[in-house]
């Protein structure tokens, strides 16, 4: 309960440094907060023109298939790239003044929250205008949004911690983030694999947040119940292994930033 009292304490710094993530990103580009929509637009350009010929896929509606999944990847890779190093940035801070330090990798996912939810009116124009239009089920987003921010939020515990003493960990999660995107199925259906060997993708936990993403915008139909159980409990087991690591490592951050 502890954590829940510091972080109330300081919800004032809390706050300040959620909008100074959301600001500072863009702070000096002409367009601003619009490379939010920018960014996931261009590389859904480029794959919806480059993919279907390369993989013969046969998806209807293929850039609506597309974009409904590079949005939710584009949050979580936002999140982990610039919250590895979150310890590092703010180290004059930390060096000078005492606040409870998760409020920094909290910062950097609350803000990718806000910015994936802004993010969002790009699919919902695309389902517009594409001619699949909305369902009920798109009641299941802040669920599973609050999801992918768990488990976001776990792994950042540990790799900001870790990051102080092993400076190399940004560059490798860098290259892992990399590989992770052609295992997960954002590209291509899982159908495209026989069944016995299908189970091997949905050992990556963001295989059940993609399929969950088009099920309530694409498919439009319920996410599957059992998949976000099992991410579920897998996001809250991860937040607390990582913020368990992250407060044992945090006595030493004043002395290696």
């Amino acid at each position: 309960m502890k954590v829940f009292h510091d972080l109330y304490q300081y919800r004032e710094l809390l706050k300040t440094n959620v909008q100074k993530e959301i600001r500072g990103k863009y702070k000096g580009s002409f367009l601003g907060v619009l490379w939010s929509f920018i960014n996931p637009l261009l590389m859904v350009l480029v794959y919806a023109l480059v993919f279907p010929y390369i993989m013969r896929t046969n998806v209807d509606n293929y850039l609506i298939f597309l974009i409904v999944a590079i949005i939710p990847w584009n949050f979580f890779t936002t999140v982990i790239n610039s919250g590895c190093n979150c310890i590092w940035i703010n180290g004059g801070i930390i060096k000078k003044v005492y606040f409870p330090r998760e409020i920094l990798p909290i910062s950097v996912v609350a803000a990718g929250l806000v910015n994936f939810l802004i993010s969002c009116i790009i699919i919902l124009i695309f389902l517009l205008f594409g001619g699949i239009g909305f369902s009920i089920q798109l009641l299941w987003l802040p669920l599973i949004a609050i999801i992918q921010s768990l488990f976001s939020l776990g792994l950042l515990f540990i790799l900001s911690a870790i990051n102080v003493y092993i400076r190399d960990i940004e560059y490798l999660v860098a290259f892992i983030i990399n590989l992770l995107f052609y295992a997960t199925p954002i590209l291509y259906t899982v159908d495209m694999f026989p069944k016995t060997i299908r189970w091997v993708l949905y050992l990556n936990p963001l295989s059940h947040l993609i399929d969950a993403y088009r099920n309530i915008f694409y498919y439009q139909t319920m996410p599957n119940i059992s998949s976000l159980i099992y991410i579920s409990l897998l996001a809250i087991f991860t937040v607390f292994i990582g913020y368990c690591l992250f407060k044992k490592l945090e006595k030493g951050f004043a002395e290696e930033v």
